[in-house]
């Protein structure tokens, strides 16, 4: 899909004029083509990647290092979708220092384009010393990954008054450091439409309900790839699971049949006919085995 790239000027433009916001998460070059093509506005290379790519239970092992390996991979290949990497666990949490270290890793070396940071107002001297710095800051509230064990689990944030009032006063503070977006991930609707009336800037949610400016899903839940994860605020376009486990199983029976490869798969010793026989390579050079 051709068109501008998309920029924090560009989010900003389309809460102004009732857009809505689509971002996706990415981690490798692959995905971040496909979804690129089909018009996503941010792919996010998200530390959820420890649990959906490396297989934890949760997302506080993925290191610096695991975010800079698949943002490089993701920033090769998105030419309009605006590139956000996720700031890991105990990256930016010990001191102001090393946040900004880390995020200017990310930008530098993982060609990330925007950092995001969990947290509320504690967090939002950060942000003003990255934005000061030259980097886009997008928050995160409501439920945030990282504090799994301080939260109790993964669960709804924001029910009563008091947490709703704290969660919004969060919001307000991170747009006043300079924050130009905002994730909010599993609370209440109603609470997460205050939010997006209460803040200049652009709402994201997951979980969150249909008010937000944005909206948010991890690519392989929507892709329908764990079968066995069925949070009810995830919508499967897709069955992925099931089709790749089919088709593998497939290829199975026919290697083991001997059915495959058959003559059409094979490279005959035809000098006078290599000229039309089908190239071992892709258009751009990428092996097909």
């Amino acid at each position: 899909m051709n068109g501008r790239k998309v920029n924090i000027h560009t989010l900003a433009k389309k809460k102004a004029a009732g857009e809505k916001i689509t971002m996706l998460t990415a981690y490798d070059a692959t995905f971040a083509h496909l979804l690129d093509e089909a018009g996503i506005d941010v792919l996010l290379v998200g530390d959820s990647l420890g649990m959906v790519v490396q297989g934890h239970a949760n997302t506080l092992p993925v290191t610096l290092d695991d975010i800079l390996y698949h943002s490089r991979a993701v920033a090769r290949r998105s030419q309009r979708a605006q590139v956000v990497g996720d700031m890991p666990f105990m990256s930016y949490q010990a001191s102001l220092e090393e946040g900004l270290r880390a995020a200017g890793r990310l930008v530098k070396e993982g060609g990330a384009e925007a950092v995001k940071l969990e947290g509320g107002a504690e967090h939002a001297e950060l942000a003003r010393r990255l934005v000061r710095a030259g980097i886009p800051v997008m928050g995160h509230i409501g439920l945030t990954p990282q504090s799994v064990h301080q939260l109790g689990g993964f669960k709804v944030q924001g029910r009563g008054q008091d947490a709703a009032e704290r969660l919004i006063e969060d919001a307000r503070t991170l747009a006043e450091a300079g924050c130009y977006a905002i994730v909010l991930e599993a609370i209440p609707a109603e609470l997460a439409r205050r939010i997006t009336e209460a803040v200049p800037v652009p709402t994201i949610g997951i979980g969150a309900g249909p008010h937000c400016d944005g909206q948010v899903l991890v690519i392989y839940d929507l892709l329908g790839m764990d079968e066995t994860f069925r949070p009810t605020f995830v919508k499967r376009y897709e069955n992925l699971g099931v089709r790749i486990r089919t088709a593998v199983e497939e290829y199975v029976h026919e290697v083991k049949g001997g059915m495959f490869p058959g003559p059409e798969h094979c490279f005959e010793d035809k000098p006078k006919e290599r000229a039309t026989e089908p190239a071992p390579y892709s258009a751009a050079g990428r092996r097909y085995f």
